[in-house]
């Protein structure tokens, strides 16, 4: 019995899933929605605000969306976001790189989307330079 759940438990990563187990493993939207604003909740302040529009925006844009197969996929990517969001508070969020293939797949409407986003978040992830810290320093000093 152990030695079957071993081998089951190895093979789920291999496998693809079928459209069932898709919808089994996805949260229904609305508790979904609920639990990323919830996981928003540690990251920090700008990066909140910045995440907590973009994910209202989107689910109030996909709110009429009836083909199921982009309903699927629009739930289970978010879910992939949520499972990629640290769970604890001092685990900082690091993000990843995206995959040349998948931008490949991209239509121009959603590169245009990504641009944006590059450009909304460019000043949140920006260092402060050592000439900024100078300067402020100096203006509290006088």
């Amino acid at each position: 019995m152990q030695r079957t759940l071993q081998r089951l438990a190895e093979s789920v990563g291999r496998t693809p899933l079928t459209l069932q187990q898709a919808q089994a493993s996805l949260l229904p939207p609305i508790p979904l929605y609920r639990a990323l604003l919830r996981a928003h909740r540690q990251l920090p302040q700008e990066m909140r605000s910045l995440g907590d529009v973009y994910v209202k925006s989107e689910f109030r844009n996909h709110r009429r969306v009836d083909n199921p197969l982009h309903i699927i996929g629009f739930l289970s990517q978010w879910k992939m976001y949520l499972d990629a969001l640290p769970r604890d508070p001092e685990q900082p969020f690091t993000g990843r790189k995206l995959d040349p293939e998948l931008i490949e797949k991209m239509s121009a409407e959603q590169i245009g989307q990504l641009y944006e986003l590059m450009h909304a978040t460019k000043d949140v992830w920006k260092p402060a330079s050592p000439a900024e810290d100078d300067s402020t320093d100096k203006n509290h000093q006088s």
